[in-house]
């Protein structure tokens, strides 16, 4: 996910941005272990749900960092990419939720957890997935913001008309201003200053590379957060947990070739064409988590089928990376580091 900018980056940062980078799925999958561990053993780590937000909002702060303000109208200059991207997320797929979520159990909090992670796409580490999968990273980067903000927007629209009555007493939109002030215009503010003050200082440039290094630690953070506040909290989640696995696998294997298939009809490239899918694939589970848990009765139903979705996700971005890299043939990506 890391995009240097500027100068070149000193050489052992970047060799460690690197190794983050090789070793993402193993560090994440050890966060998620370790937390379960510390659950079991340490009373009360239920606590650190308070925890979540603030590690959310560095994990997002040091994802919006790699986006410059002045790449930001890259996005937007590909505008056939832009249109593929926003109809895949916010107009084909929500058709394709809303088929499987009448497959879904009539519970409506099994449907509202289901809903709130996959009507909304990824904007952190699915940059780095994609750059491994040899898709175009780089404007999946800068369209990270765009995504953010139109999915906080059109999310209670769509619970409203897939929920039906249950929305108006499980969905209240105290939770999405919060999460817009924190989750976006503060951390996006806060990125935009760090690059101002590295584009004119020796020393505003140097903290900038070093919070380089940070989307895979803050990411690994916020899983070992969510994971350890909600284990304790299970209960009888589990088999609603384990009950929606199933629609989760076949969003995993439709939904990217729902992206590519409409990369092809906007006559993208190859790698544009695989960022479409991969972003198609990749959800938001754990930004939409404090939506979640404002729910009333949330806990431990809608805790436990979000982080089921990111489990069942991280297996899938391993396939993801060597399948998708094969669409549209031999056609390499340049790299996400720019001198």
């Amino acid at each position: 996910m890391p995009v240097v900018w500027g100068r070149k980056p000193n050489k052992d940062m970047q060799n460690i941005r690197e190794i983050l980078e090789k070793h993402q799925v193993g560090i994440y999958f050890g966060a998620v272990v370790l937390a379960a561990l510390v659950a079991l053993v340490v009373p009360g780590t239920a606590a650190l749900e308070g925890a979540v937000n603030p590690a959310l909002a560095l994990m997002l702060f040091v994802t919006f960092l790699q986006v410059p303000l002045a790449d930001l109208g890259r996005a937007f200059g590909r505008g056939r990419f832009l249109a593929a991207l926003l109809i895949t997320n916010f107009v084909v797929t929500p058709l394709f939720v809303a088929v499987l979520v009448q497959f879904l159990p009539s519970d409506p909090m099994v449907r509202l957890g289901v809903l709130l992670v996959l009507l909304t796409p990824c904007i952190d580490y699915v940059v780095t997935f994609s750059h491994l999968g040899r898709a175009d990273a780089r404007l999946l980067l800068a369209a990270t913001p765009t995504l953010l903000v139109v999915q906080m927007l059109l999310l209670p629209a769509y619970l409203g008309l897939l929920l039906g009555n249950d929305a108006a007493t499980l969905v209240q939109p105290g939770p999405f201003v919060h999460a817009f002030v924190w989750l976006i215009a503060v951390p996006l503010t806060l990125a935009g200053l760090v690059q101002l003050w590295a584009a004119r200082s020796r020393a505003g440039e140097k903290a900038s590379v070093a919070l380089g290094l940070l989307p895979v630690p803050a990411t690994a953070l916020v899983l070992l957060v969510v994971v350890a506040a909600v284990v304790p909290q299970l209960g009888a989640a589990t088999d609603a947990a384990l009950g929606v696995i199933p629609f989760y696998i076949a969003f995993a294997v439709i939904a990217p070739l729902i992206g590519w298939s409409i990369s092809r009809v906007f006559r993208l490239d190859a790698p544009a064409g695989r960022a479409i899918a991969f972003s198609a694939g990749t959800r938001n589970s754990l930004v939409v988590l404090p939506l979640a848990l404002a729910v009333p009765g949330a806990i431990p139903v809608l805790p436990a089928i979000i982080v089921t979705q990111t489990l069942v996700e991280l297996v899938s971005e391993l396939v993801y990376v060597r399948v998708i890299a094969r669409l549209g043939g031999p056609d390499p990506v340049a790299p996400l580091t720019s001198s």
